[in-house]
C-alpha cells in the first residue's frame, strides 16, 4: 500500500459522524408549553388553596349571619305545632325551600369542637364544607339542619357537571389557549434561531468556514450568533494564514535547500583549499537565510494566530526611538541615519508595549537600510491623541499601487527579487498586525527624500481608545 494510500485509509475510518437530526419545532412548543403550563396550574391552585384557607372563617361568619333570621322564622314555625307534628311541619317547610330541611338528634352529629361548642351554646354551627348549618332547637335535644345550601350537593338539584365546575373548565381553557398562543409566538422565533445557529455550525464543522449565522430574530441569541462568526471568521483567518504560510515557506526554502545541494556537490567535486572554503561560506549564508526565514515565519504566524495580551508601560518616546535606531545603526554602516524628534513637546510620553512595538520599528528600520542609497531619517510628530512615527530613505520608493500590498506576508515587489535585498516579504506584515494590537496603523507612502515613507500611527493612551 502506498503513502497516500495509508493516508486516504487513515481519513476514512477517522471520518467524522454525520451530522444527524434537527431541533423538532413540536417538541420544543410542547415541552415549553407543558412546564408554563404546569407551573401557571400549580400556582394558582396554591394560591386558591392559600385565599381560601385565609378567608374560611369570614365566609363562614357571612353565611351564619346571612341564615340566622331565615333558621328563627323556621324555629318559630316549628314551636307553634306540637313536637309530634315537627316531622309534618319540617317536611311540608322542606318543600318551599330550595335547600334541605331536616331535624335530626344531637347525639347523631359528630362535629368539630369549636363547632359542637357553638352548637350547645344555642349558635349556630357550620360543617367542614361550610354548607351544612346546625341550630338546636331552644332547650330540646333535637338539631335543626339546614343545607346543604349549594344546589350542586344537593341530590335534588344534581344535574350534569356543577356551574362552578363548567365555569372553571371554561376559564382554564381559554387561559390555556392564550398561553399556547403566546408561548407559540415566542418559541417559534427562538426555534428559527436555534436551527439557524445549528446550520451554521454544521456547515463550519465540514469545513465550510465562510458560513455565517444570519441576524437573529431574538435578543437573547444575538450576542451568540456574534460570538459564533466571530469564530469562524478567526477559523478562516488562521486556516488561510497556515494555507499562506506553508505555501510560502515550501516555496522560500526551494532556493537556499537548492544552492546548499549544489555547493554539497560542488564541495565533493573539489580539492581546492580556496573553492572548498568558499562553498562552505555559501552553505553557512544558506543556512542562516534558513534560520533568519523560520524565526520571521515564527514571529508573524505567532502575532498573526495569539494576539498576545499587550503589556503597556508609559515610556518617554524621543529617548525611545533613538534606543530603537541605536540598536540597527551597525546594519547600516555606511549610511547616514539621522533622528528628528524636534516635532515633539519635550518630555512626550507614549503607552506601548514594550516587547512588540520594538518589531515594527526594527523591520522599517531593517527595511530602509536595505533600500536606501544614502540616507534614512526617522521622526515623529503629535496628530491629535495620536502619535505618529515616520520612516524614511531616499531610495527607490514604492509605487502608488503596491503600497498596500506590501504589508501582505510574502509579498515582495519584483525589482526586490535578490538574495542581496529580497528578504522574505515578513516584516511589513509583522510590522502592521503589531499595530493593529495597539489599534493604530501602518502604512506606505512618498518619502520627502525621495524613497519610500513608512508611517506607524497609534494613540498616545491606549486605555482612553478602549473607553
Amino acid at each position: 500500500m502506498t503513502g497516500n494510500s495509508r493516508l486516504l485509509a487513515l481519513f476514512g475510518t477517522n471520518a467524522p459522524t454525520p451530522w444527524r437530526g434537527r431541533y423538532s419545532l413540536s417538541r420544543l412548543f410542547f415541552n415549553f408549553y407543558l412546564l408554563v403550563m404546569g407551573s401557571f396550574v400549580a400556582i394558582a391552585i396554591f394560591a386558591d388553596f392559600v385565599i381560601s384557607t385565609a378567608v374560611k372563617g369570614i365566609t363562614d361568619e357571612y353565611t351564619s349571619r346571612f341564615m340566622r333570621g331565615t333558621i328563627v322564622l323556621i324555629e318559630d314555625e316549628l314551636f307553634r305545632k306540637p313536637r309530634s307534628e315537627w316531622p309534618k311541619t319540617i317536611e311540608m317547610l322542606d318543600r318551599k325551600f330550595a335547600y334541605k330541611l331536616d331535624i335530626v338528634d344531637r347525639w347523631t352529629l359528630k362535629l368539630p369542637p369549636e363547632q359542637a361548642e357553638k352548637l350547645d351554646n344555642g349558635e349556630l354551627a357550620i360543617d367542614a364544607q361550610g354548607d351544612v348549618l346546625y341550630h338546636r332547637l331552644k332547650q330540646t335535644p333535637q338539631i335543626l339542619v339546614v343545607g346543604p345550601i349549594s344546589p350542586e350537593r344537593n341530590p335534588e338539584y344534581r344535574k350534569g357537571l356543577p356551574l362552578d365546575l363548567r365555569i372553571s373548565l371554561l376559564t382554564w381553557s381559554l387561559i390555556g389557549l392564550c398561553l399556547a398562543i403566546v408561548v407559540w409566538l415566542w418559541v417559534h422565533p427562538v426555534w428559527r434561531d436555534l436551527e439557524a445557529m445549528r446550520q451554521t455550525a454544521r456547515a463550519l464543522g465540514e469545513g465550510l468556514f465562510e458560513a455565517r449565522a444570519p441576524t437573529m430574530r431574538s435578543s437573547a441569541f444575538g450576542p451568540l450568533a456574534e460570538t459564533l462568526n466571530g469564530m469562524a471568521e478567526r477559523i478562516q483567518r488562521l486556516i488561510a494564514t497556515q494555507k499562506e504560510l506553508s505555501s510560502a515557506i515550501s516555496h522560500e526554502l526551494r532556493t537556499p535547500i537548492a544552492r546548499m545541494r549544489f555547493a554539497l556537490e560542488m564541495l565533493a567535486g573539489t580539492e581546492q583549499p580556496c573553492e572548498r572554503q568558499r562553498l562552505w561560506q555559501m552553505m553557512e549564508r544558506d543556512l542562516d537565510e534558513l534560520d533568519g526565514l523560520i524565526d520571521s515565519s515564527l514571529t508573524y504566524a505567532r502575532f498573526e494566530r495569539e494576539q498576545p495580551e499587550l503589556h503597556l508601560s508609559t515610556v518617554d518616546i524621543a529617548p525611545w526611538i533613538e534606543e530603537q535606531v541605536a540598536a540597527n545603526r551597525l546594519l547600516g554602516r555606511n549610511l547616514q541615519l539621522l533622528v528628528d524628534t524636534s516635532a515633539l513637546p519635550p518630555a512626550q510620553r507614549v503607552e506601548l508595549d514594550c516587547r512588540s512595538m520594538p518589531y515594527a520599528v526594527t523591520n522599517l528600520l531593517r527595511n530602509a537600510i536595505r533600500y536606501a542609497r544614502t540616507r534614512i531619517r526617522v521622526s515623529a510628530a503629535l496628530v491629535g491623541d495620536q502619535i505618529e512615527l515616520h520612516v524614511d530613505d531616499d531610495g527607490i520608493g514604492i509605487p502608488p499601487d503596491e503600497r498596500e500590498r506590501v504589508f501582505s506576508a510574502f509579498t515582495r515587489l519584483d525589482r526586490s527579487r535578490d538574495r542581496a535585498t529580497g528578504g522574505y516579504g515578513l516584516g511589513l506584515a509583522i510590522a502592521r498586525l503589531v499595530l493593529a494590537q495597539h489599534r493604530g496603523t501602518a502604512s506606505a507612502g512618498e518619502s520627502p527624500l525621495g524613497g519610500a515613507r513608512f508611517t506607524l500611527r497609534w494613540p498616545l493612551s491606549q486605555s482612553v481608545t478602549e473607553s
